[in-house]
């Protein structure tokens, strides 16, 4: 349950940060997480949330990236590039928690073993270096975001998004692209 990371972490505060049995947290260099209340104006709800649920997950964070009071959540696999901020109370889950059906969400619920994990739809996400992602947006599972992404603040994106995209909204659409420079 071993968690890797790279020099001049910074921590405003303490995060939660799990790591399952065979499975993987890696931060990279000069990252900052914060999680106190007044580490961010923006008015955080909570504290920053890490966590790999089952074994073969992954959440690999780059270098110089700063998370906000967000919760990042993997079942199979979360990848964040260099150099993007992560906004205040963003959440980044790789999966739906429950299954959809009833029938099955039941079979799980009144499991007394903790059911089929396999029954949660699960897909891995992808965030690429020198993206922004807004206060209170939501980042599904699949979802892949290009290099250079800019997600508005309370977005819930899912999908795939070129490089240099300006995404906004709910369901989240591109509304343009930014020049590269």
């Amino acid at each position: 349950m071993k968690i890797n990371y790279g020099q001049g972490l910074l921590l405003k505060g303490v995060p939660v940060i799990f790591n399952n049995k065979g499975a993987e947290i890696i931060i990279g260099d000069n990252c900052t997480i914060k999680s106190s209340f007044l580490s961010n104006l923006v008015g955080l709800y909570s504290r920053t949330i890490i966590v790999t649920r089952r074994s073969g997950a992954y959440i690999k964070i780059g270098n110089n990236v700063g998370i906000s009071g967000a919760t990042i959540y993997a079942r199979k696999g979360i990848t964040i590039g260099d150099n993007t901020a992560i906004g205040g109370n963003v959440k980044i889950l790789d999966n739906d928690f429950h299954p959809i059906e009833f029938e099955e969400r039941n079979k799980l619920l009144n499991d007394k073993n903790g059911g089929n994990s396999d029954m949660v739809p699960a897909k891995e996400i992808h965030i690429g270096r020198n993206c922004f992602i807004g206060c209170n947006a939501i980042i599904l599972k699949g979802t892949i975001l290009g290099d250079g992404c800019v997600v508005g603040a309370g977005a819930v994106v899912a999908g795939k998004f070129d490089d240099n995209s300006v995404i906004v909204g709910n369901p989240a659409i591109m509304i343009k692209t930014l020049n590269e420079k």
